[in-house]
């Protein structure tokens, strides 16, 4: 929701500006572009004009795809700039409204541990999570950030761990462990006036955000072919012969998931999928002055496409969505 991008590379204030143009244009879109628009301002600092753009959408008469993200965000900019008690009165209706989307929950549960309300925080965390995650199933993506920040405030405030923060250790993919990530001694010393500990702290960070770039850049060694069916459609109808080796697109998705499976299971680590297009594939095949219907041309396409960073790994990331792109879960896809 907010921009990540540096201050010094970006002119916010010019940035939100043309975002606010660009909802007068695409009315339908206001909402999300207005939001962004908020989020620059506050990043140039003026929060007043960011909390007029959260006003503008609150008192919108087509109303709002997401009314409690508006009102939370709201309540974490008035916070900033010294309007706590409107803050705090925003913070309570959103707990009573109790919406059933985590974004909301995140935001005012964070505004309070900004503010040093700690035991106010893990309270905001829990609520949401106990509303929220499932009781018999694998808890969805959007719901991470509530346990990730449960966890967090809940090792500030020194409570041991729960059955909720072993979840939230499951969860978490860094090589990281959560527990380590946010040891208080490492959150306040990124937040200290001694330059000795901050610079610590960053080398810190550094060295673990090396490691995990390191770990990102390696080659899969094993990286398998999916093709989305309108792009298997459009090889099929311009190269019949590769009929042989995809006879339908459910199989063709089939084979790909026993085959890293199998894989998986001989010890094989670090597999990966590919998504290949007809015009990529064209001008792989030409590159090798070769026929796109050169079926042994298919596994050297698959790893040229790996070797370039195009691979995701496999299996996805708990909560994640299926490699096949399927609107559920790769758990209830082709995860079963």
């Amino acid at each position: 929701m907010r921009p990540d991008t540096p201050a010094e590379n970006v002119d916010h204030t010019a940035e939100a500006a043309r975002l606010e143009r660009i909802a007068g244009l695409y009315p339908e879109d206001a909402e999300a572009l207005l939001l962004r628009a908020a989020a620059h301002l506050e990043l140039s600092g003026d929060r007043p004009a960011a909390t007029a753009l959260y006003d503008r959408l609150l008192s919108s008469p087509d109303g709002l795809d997401d009314p409690p993200l508006v009102r939370a965000l709201k309540a974490s900019n008035l916070w900033e700039y010294g309007h706590e008690a409107e803050a705090r009165a925003i913070i309570e209706g959103i707990r009573l409204a109790a919406p059933r989307d985590p974004a909301p929950w995140v935001i005012v549960a964070e505004a309070l541990e900004g503010h040093d309300e700690l035991e106010a925080a893990e309270e905001t965390f829990t609520e949401g999570a106990r509303l929220l995650l499932p009781t018999d199933a694998e808890p969805p993506a959007a719901t991470h950030p509530l346990l990730y920040g449960r966890h967090r405030v809940r090792r500030m405030l020194g409570l041991a761990h729960d059955d909720w923060d072993t979840l939230a250790d499951t969860l978490h993919a860094s090589p990281v462990s959560l527990d380590e990530l946010h040891d208080p001694k490492r959150i306040w010393s990124l937040g200290s006036d001694n330059p000795v500990e901050l610079a610590a702290e960053i080398s810190r960070l550094q060295a673990e955000l090396g490691a995990y770039r390191e770990a990102l850049s390696r080659p899969f060694p094993v990286a398998v072919l999916h093709w989305p069916a309108s792009e298997l459609t459009e090889l099929l109808s311009a190269y019949p012969t590769l009929a042989s080796e995809y006879p339908s697109h459910e199989t063709h998705l089939s084979t790909i998931e026993s085959s890293l499976r199998e894989l998986s299971s001989s010890g094989t680590g670090n597999l990966g999928i590919v998504t290949g297009t007809v015009p990529s594939y064209e001008a792989f095949a030409a590159s090798e002055q070769s026929s796109p219907e050169d079926m042994t041309l298919l596994p050297q396409y698959a790893t040229t496409l790996a070797a370039r960073g195009r691979a995701v790994a496999w299996p996805p990331q708990r909560g994640a969505g299926c490699w096949c792109g399927a609107a559920e879960g790769y758990e209830g896809c082709h995860g079963q």
